[in-house]
């Protein structure tokens, strides 16, 4: 017979707290305790901007080139509850890029890795136009992916259209 536990609410003014806690969590590679600590704290603050970035990073921190990454469409989900379109540009083309970088430890994966990479890239582009001033995240991350596609000579796929030359 199997028990069924019910979670324990987080208070309202250890939120704050909490937050620090999953930053740490995500610094000593624990993703998944900072993933958890952030649900946490959504429930206690629903729609907590900081919650929300970090549950995205931790996420993310979790995909592995092992196969398909099972965090990708409900980390997506959490970016549309990013209330800076900014933030909504910008958590999109990292879920894209840290996927691609996933895939790339596959061998024969690098097709799929450089698609990943340009569209990361075109969702930095879209967020580096609506830039805060003095906030350049969205270009160093672009620059990035520049450098993995030339470091990893990555190419994208051959037109399926076209024919191979004789």
């Amino acid at each position: 017979m199997s028990e069924s536990f019910d979670l324990k609410p987080l208070s309202a003014a250890a939120v704050t707290e909490a937050i620090h806690r999953a930053e740490h969590y995500r610094l000593l590679n624990e993703p998944e305790q900072a993933e958890s600590i952030c649900l946490d704290v959504l429930e206690a603050s629903p729609g907590n901007q900081q919650a929300l970035v970090v549950l995205i990073l931790a996420m993310t921190d979790q995909f592995s080139g092992r196969g398909p990454s099972p965090g990708v469409k409900k980390a997506g989900e959490f970016v549309e509850k990013l209330e800076s379109e900014y933030q909504r540009h910008y958590y999109s083309g990292l879920i894209c890029e840290r996927q691609a970088r996933a895939v790339l430890t596959r061998r024969m994966a690098g097709v799929f890795a450089y698609d990943g990479l340009r569209d990361a890239m075109d969702w930095y582009e879209k967020a580096e136009a609506m830039r805060p001033a003095g906030v350049d995240d969205a270009i160093l991350r672009w620059n990035s992916c520049v450098r993995t596609i030339a470091r990893e000579n990555l190419r994208p796929r051959p037109d399926a259209g076209e024919l191979p030359l004789e």
